[in-house]
């Protein structure tokens, strides 16, 4: 597990935004002020309600939510985010945990499931955590969308090709099943690797396999 002895030193400004579901105002300051000391931007809400009709920035985030919440619960909320297909690193945390809660929480996917009191390093540990995870996840989105703004500039006929080249069909099959010259497949084959900005057959490969991950 990562550790964090101070306030990172950044070039940049890191508008990274934590924010805190829990109906314990005394709670939610503690956990403001320890976030705060870390440089990070810190929203509180007292309820899941207040939280879902909140305006969240589009940043690397996670979300500390008291799991026994007043009106909607935070394993509601989580289904919630879960079914909008809002995708947040959770931090559960409750001052009546067991076993089975917290086996829930993380089969659901959660960050980390904190009992109070928590120390403040466990909770800034899970706290980088979730913002890495979410980093990671918002790099590979963006990734991906540029790879997919590259395969819709191909042509019907490169887009044919190039599904045969990743399946390692050679320029004879190729021009076989489809019914053209050779030499018109080669032409094809170079401008969908032109296109895609790809340098190799295996990096082509790995370039469609990402795509088709994400969707």
């Amino acid at each position: 597990m990562r550790t964090y002895m101070g306030s990172p030193n950044r070039a940049e400004p890191d508008f990274s935004t934590v924010f805190v579901v829990d109906h314990d105002p005394s709670i939610r300051c503690d956990l403001s002020r320890l976030a705060s000391s870390m440089g990070l931007r810190v929203q509180v809400f007292s309820s899941a309600q207040e939280f879902l009709l909140g305006r969240r920035p589009d940043v690397p985030s996670c979300l500390i939510l008291e799991v026994r919440l007043r009106g909607i619960s935070g394993f509601e909320l989580q289904n919630q985010l879960a079914n909008a297909n809002i995708q947040i690193p959770i931090i559960f945390i409750t001052a009546h945990g067991d076993v089975s809660i917290c086996v829930r929480a993380m089969k659901a996917g959660a960050v980390d499931f904190l009992t109070k009191p928590y120390g403040d390093q466990e909770m800034l540990d899970a706290i980088y955590i979730g913002l890495d995870r979410d980093r990671v996840r918002r790099e590979q989105r963006a990734t991906c969308k540029a790879l997919r703004q590259r395969f819709e500039l191909l042509t019907q006929r490169e887009s044919q090709v190039l599904k045969m080249v990743v399946c390692g069909m050679r320029n004879r099959e190729i021009a076989a099943q489809i019914g053209v010259a050779e030499n018109t497949v080669k032409v094809h084959r170079s401008r969908t690797m032109k296109k895609m900005q790809a340098r190799s057959v295996p990096e082509l490969v790995r370039m469609i396999e990402h795509i088709d991950a994400q969707f």
